[in-house]
Formats: structure tokens, C-alpha cells, sequence
């Protein structure tokens, strides 16, 4: 079953890639939306049946170096089936979408095959991102790090004539080497330090506690060897989970088409780094400044994310910045030690996100390919069904539930998906109990009223109130096709249901049993799970009423007084602007290092290559060159007596070095 499972999707991209001129597109298309559901519902069984241990299938030997000695493994256990799920139910929804939404693209001409090849690129960024999950160890987990890489440059450069695509596409694949550079650093670093890589070995607490009690130096610094190397590792997750400072390529990512936003942001790229950081827990557990950093960085993003998030007007990038806070959540859960609680809002933001980009999509379906929400209003009635699952995902995404201190079903708070989730890392982080966590708190808070209001905002400015923009698009506005709609339903379903019903397995308290040895847990110095249920009334409470006043203020934005964001922007123009360019990261980037990179290339260029390399070329080609020549051509006069004579000069010049040193120099 895991082989099955593991190579359904790669079977898919072939035959869907190659094959589709010998079986016909839409026989291609079948198969590799069929094996990814196979995929998934084996995903779901081993879920749902899954007790015990970890177990690994050797598949090959892969590289043996030295002492470095790598299989090509499967591992299975707990952390491993949550991402199955995860991935293979996305992959296959977005693979039956993308048949209605991506019929009749208007980017392609007439007759040009291009469904196959996008199907063909979704399967293959769902084996790759299946690699990473399932790895044995670091050099296999890197490999399907870059090639989930490689799948998102192809994906979101899909549209390959706009210039745009092919700038988004290449800005996410740079960055991501950015990242992935720090990855490969951390991973050499262990191997030298551990002399393995199989996380039989890296992973096992007493390798983690000799490693934290190592030190090396570094030009004259004295540095622990265990945060160096979980730094290095750590950079490798802000890269491919978008953390502030390497978040930039995320938002550019939506020129691909809206499934591959669905695709990439809700349940595979950009919880990679989540995953990565969950997984190696136990080098996490020893680490000490790391984990606070994970922290810092995490409730920065998620702050920061949702300040871009309030004033963004393309509906896909404002659920892009969401995309970037909910991670900063997660890795606040992991950098506290909450790795459940990490993992329990990537399972549930993988339902309501995928389902929020979806709808998304259908919208711009809806609009015929508008994107701007300044030119919606109005559209609940046209598309119902759109509506309904728009309005399930932004109730799960803002928290909508029923205060735990007011009432619970058991140990079990009773709201949507989010609410459970969201709620969870924010106790976490308070009962965490360290000034950093305090921090993370009191910016997680804030960023779930923005959340709430930005949320809101694009259900107000998108079905509500006039129609604006183009009338006859507009008028001629209508409701999806079922192969769309489909995949809304079965996402609504999970973004009513998840948290509910896995809550106490990911936040309860038998979640370490729920985990088994995927995750590991410093008995003597992580108690935050335990803590964070015990964290007063006003701490549970703080995010209720957080969604509550970005509801409110929503409200009375954009249907109490929906001239009142116009006369705002107008008062606060350089706040205004400050959000609206993302806090000019992009600006900043330019001048530091495309600038100068730009500025050093055209040195090179013109000082280097052109007046050294060409100028000493050219200067010894038609200057010295040419006068040597001139002063030894006369020597080919074409007299033999001449040639004689210079032979016979030779002979002297040869006899007398020999009479004189013997030949033996």
C-alpha cells in the first residue's frame, strides 16, 4: 500500500507528461487525477488505522560514500500519515478543479495541448513533496526539497508568455536557494558532526544532547555546535515556508493559475519547513537559542503578514499574506515546544485555506478572470454555492467558536476548524511562561483580529453591497461547474469538522501517545502542552474577542460606512502606503542586492572582460604580436642557402652545449 501510495502521483505525471499524444489528453488527465485519488484514500486508511511505531521499506541503497550510507526509505508514522492526508487529499481535489478551471484557458490559443502538461506538473510536485514527507533521512529529504522547488518554478511560471509568470517563477526559485543553502550547510554540519544522516541516528535524543555539549570554533568565536546546526536548518524552513525576510517569493506566486495557489499554500510547499521543523524535534528540544528565534521570526511574520493582508485588493494575494501568517502561527507552536499543536493547524489550515483559494478561484471563474476586488460587490446571489463555501472558510480562518470557558463538548471546544487550532497555539505560546513567548502572544492576538477584519473585508467587498466594476461581466457572472464545486463541498466538510474531532489528539492529553516516537518531548524541560491548558479564562478568551472586534470593524467599514476606508487610506497616507508596498522588502531588495548584483555584473562586464581580458587580448593580437612577426618574416626568404645556413647554426649551437655541460642539464 505505502508503494502505491508513494508512486501513484509519479506513474501519473509520466504517463500525463509523455503519454498523453498516444492516449489522448483527456485519458491522460483521468489517470493522473485517478492515481492521485488512490493515493489519497490509501492515505486515509493508513490514518485512520495507523497505531504504534514508526516502521521503514527499504526501497534501494541510494549513495554510499565513505561512512555515509543512505537508503532510498519510506517512513511511516505518525507525522508522516498526518502529511499523507494532507497532501494527497489537497493534490486530489485541486487535480478535479483544475478540469473545469483550467478548460478554456484564456492564456492559451486555439488548439495549444496545454492540460496535460499542467496535470502532469501537479502530480510531479505531489511525488516530490511526498519524497520530502516520507524520508529516511536528510539526503533523501533534501531531494524532494528541490524538487518540490523545481515543481513551483514550473507551476507558477506556468503562464510562460506573461513576463510576470516567468519573474514570479524565477524570484521563488532564487529565494528558495537562499534558504536551501542554509539547509545543505546544516545537513554537511551534522554529518560531520554525527558522521550519519539516517535520522535513525541524528534524530535520537542522546546524539542531540552530545551535539549540544560540542563546541567548535569559528574565525574567533567559540560557537555551540548544536545551534549552529539547527539554525542552518531552521533557515532552510524560512525559505520554504515564507518567514519574514524570505517570505518575498510568496505573494509573486500568484501568477501561477488559482489551483496552484491552492496547491502550493495550503498544503505541501509552504508547510515543508513546518513538517522539517516538527521532525527534527529533538535536536529542537536541546537547542535553546533557536528555539527562541523560531519564535521571534514566527510571530513577526504573522503580525506582519497581516498588516500587508488589510489593504491588498488582488483577492488571491490577500489570501497569499494570510497564507504567510497562519505559518508564522505554526512555527511559533514549534519554536515553544507544541509541535502537536504545530502540526494540528497545518492539518486544519489545510482544509479552509485550500478551500478559500479555491473559492477564490471560482470567483475569478465567476468574473471571467478579474481578480481585483474593487470591481466585485454584489455576488452572493450569483454564485450561491461559491458563497457558502467562502463564508465556511472564513469562519474556520477567524476563529468562529464557542469560548471555551463558556461551554465545551467533553474536553472538546465546539467551533470551526481554525477557532480549535488557532486557539491552541495561542495558549501554547502564553503558557510557554519565557519573555520571547510572551512576545509571540501578545503579536498573535493582534494578528488575529487583523485577520478577522482582512478576512471579512473580502467577503463584504466580494459578495456584498453594489456591483462595481464592468457591468456586463457582472450580469453575465454564474455559478461554477460541479467539477469545481465538488472539491468546496469535501474542503467545507473539513473546515467545519477537523478541529473538533482531532482536537484531543493533537491537544490533549494523551497527544504524546496520539505521536508516539515521530515527535519527541523533553520531559524535564518541556511542559508547555500541559501549561497551556491550564492558562487563565482571559487567555482563552483573548482570540474570541480579537475575531470579534476585526468582525465588528469590518462591519463597519464596508457595510455601516463603506466610505470610511477612503477617508482612512486619506488620514493615514504614509501608513497606507507603508502597508500597501509590504513594508517596501521588495524596495529594500532591489537596492541591496539586485542593484549591486546588477552594478557588480556590469563591472565585470565592461572593466573585466572588456578592457583587461578583450583589452590585453587585443592589445597582443594587433600590437606585439603583429611586431614580432614583422621582425622574423624576413627569415622566410625562400633561399635554401639560407635555411642551410640556419641548420648549420643549429648544429653548432647543439654540439657546443653539449661539449660544454655534458648533456646533463
Amino acid at each position: 500500500m505505502e508503494m502505491i501510495l508513494l508512486f501513484a502521483p509519479l506513474i501519473g505525471s509520466l504517463i500525463c507528461g509523455f503519454g498523453h499524444r498516444i492516449i489522448g489528453e483527456k485519458a491522460a488527465m483521468i489517470v493522473s487525477t485517478g492515481g492521485l485519488f488512490l493515493a489519497a484514500i490509501l492515505s486515509w486508511v493508513m490514518f485512520l488505522t495507523f497505531h504504534g511505531d514508526a516502521y521503514t521499506i527499504t526501497i534501494f541503497r541510494f549513495i554510499e560514500s565513505g561512512t555515509l550510507s543512505s537508503n532510498w526509505a519510506i517512513r511511516i508514522d505518525r507525522l508522516t500519515v498526518i502529511m499523507l492526508i494532507v497532501i494527497n487529499t489537497v493534490s486530489a481535489l485541486v487535480h478535479l478543479y483544475s478540469w473545469g478551471y483550467m478548460d478554456k484557458d484564456p492564456q492559451w490559443k486555439e488548439g495549444e495541448s496545454y492540460k496535460p502538461r499542467f496535470f502532469a506538473y501537479l502530480s510531479f510536485f505531489t511525488f516530490a513533496m511526498l519524497m520530502l514527507v516520507t524520508s529516511d533521512n536528510l539526503l533523501q529529504m533534501f531531494f524532494g526539497w528541490e524538487g518540490v522547488g523545481v515543481a513551483s518554478y514550473l507551476l507558477i511560471g506556468f503562464y510562460y508568455r506573461k513576463p510576470s509568470a516567468g519573474a514570479a517563477a524565477m524570484k521563488a526559485f532564487i529565494v528558495n536557494r537562499v534558504g536551501d543553502f542554509g539547509f545543505a550547510l546544516g545537513i554537511f554540519g551534522l554529518f560531520y558532526l554525527s558522521d550519519s544522516i539516517n535520522f535513525d541516528v541524528v534524530l535520537d535524543p542522546h546524539n542531540a544532547e552530545a551535539l549540544a555539549a560540542r563546541t567548535f570554533h569559528f574565525l574567533s568565536w567559540e560557537m555551540n555546535a548544536l545551534e549552529v546546526i539547527t539554525m542552518l536548518l531552521f533557515i532552510g524552513a524560512m525559505g520554504k515556508s515564507a518567514q519574514l525576510m524570505l517570505h518575498t517569493w510568496l505573494p509573486d506566486a500568484m501568477e501561477g493559475p488559482t489551483p496552484v495557489s491552492a496547491l502550493i499554500h495550503a498544503a505541501t510547499m509552504v508547510t515543508a519547513g513546518v513538517f522539517m521543523v516538527c521532525r527534527l524535534s529533538p535536536l529542537m528540544e536541546y537547542a535553546t537559542f533557536t528555539p527562541n528565534f523560531i519564535v521571534l521570526i514566527g510571530a513577526t511574520t504573522a503580525f506582519f503578514a497581516a498588516t500587508v493582508g488589510l489593504v491588498q485588493n488582488d483577492i488571491k494575494r490577500v489570501i497569499a499574506y494570510s497564507t504567510c501568517s497562519q505559518l508564522g502561527y505554526m512555527f511559533v507552536a514549534a519554536g515553544v515546544g507544541a509541535y502537536g499543536v504545530a502540526m494540528f493547524h497545518l492539518f486544519t489550515h489545510a482544509f479552509f485555506k485550500a478551500m478559500l483559494f479555491l473559492g477564490a478561484g471560482s470567483v475569478i471563474h465567476a468574473m471571467h478572470h478579474e481578480q481585483d476586488m474593487r470591481n466585485y460587490g454584489g455576488l452572493r446571489k450569483k454564485i450561491p454555492f461559491t458563497f457558502a463555501a467562502m463564508m465556511i472558510g472564513t469562519l474556520a480562518i477567524t476563529g468562529v467558536g464557542i469560548p471555551a470557558t463558556l461551554f465545551t463538548l467533553g474536553d472538546t471546544p465546539i467551533g470551526f476548524a481554525g477557532f480549535l487550532s488557532k486557539d491552541a497555539i495561542i495558549e501554547s505560546a502564553y503558557g510557554a511562561g519565557t519573555g520571547v513567548a510572551q512576545y509571540a502572544f501578545v503579536m498573535l492576538v493582534i494578528a488575529a483580529a487583523m485577520t478577522s477584519f482582512y478576512s471579512w473585508r473580502l467577503i463584504f467587498m466580494t459578495f456584498y453591497g453594489k456591483p462595481r466594476g464592468d457591468a456586463h461581466t457582472h450580469d453575465h457572472a454564474h455559478e461554477s461547474p460541479l467539477n469545481m464545486l465538488i472539491p468546496l463541498g469535501v474542503l467545507a466538510v473539513g473546515s467545519i469538522f477537523a478541529g473538533m474531532v482531532w482536537h484531543g489528539d493533537f491537544f490533549g492529553h494523551h497527544w504524546e501517545e496520539f505521536f508516539g516516537s515521530s515527535i519527541y518531548a523533553n520531559h524535564d524541560t518541556n511542559h508547555v502542552i500541559h501549561d497551556a491548558h491550564a492558562v487563565a479564562g482571559w487567555v482563552k478568551n483573548a482570540p474570541f474577542f480579537a475575531m470579534l472586534f476585526g468582525f465588528i470593524m469590518a462591519m463597519w467599514f464596508y457595510i455601516w460606512s463603506p466610505e470610511n476606508p477612503a477617508k482612512l487610506a486619506k488620514q493615514q497616507h504614509g501608513l497606507y502606503q507603508f502597508f500597501l508596498n509590504k513594508w517596501y522588502f521588495d524596495e529594500l531588495y532591489d537596492i541591496l542586492f539586485v542593484r549591486s548584483s546588477k552594478w557588480l555584473g556590469n563591472f565585470l562586464w565592461k572593466k573585466g572582460d572588456g578592457a583587461v581580458i578583450d583589452g590585453g587580448i587585443n592589445g597582443l593580437t594587433m600590437g606585439i604580436i603583429p611586431f614580432i612577426t614583422r621582425k622574423y618574416q624576413a627569415i622566410q626568404s625562400g633561399f635554401l642557402f639560407h635555411y642551410a645556413f640556419v641548420m648549420v647554426i643549429g648544429v653548432v649551437v647543439i654540439v657546443t652545449w653539449f661539449a660544454l655541460t655534458g648533456g646533463s642539464h
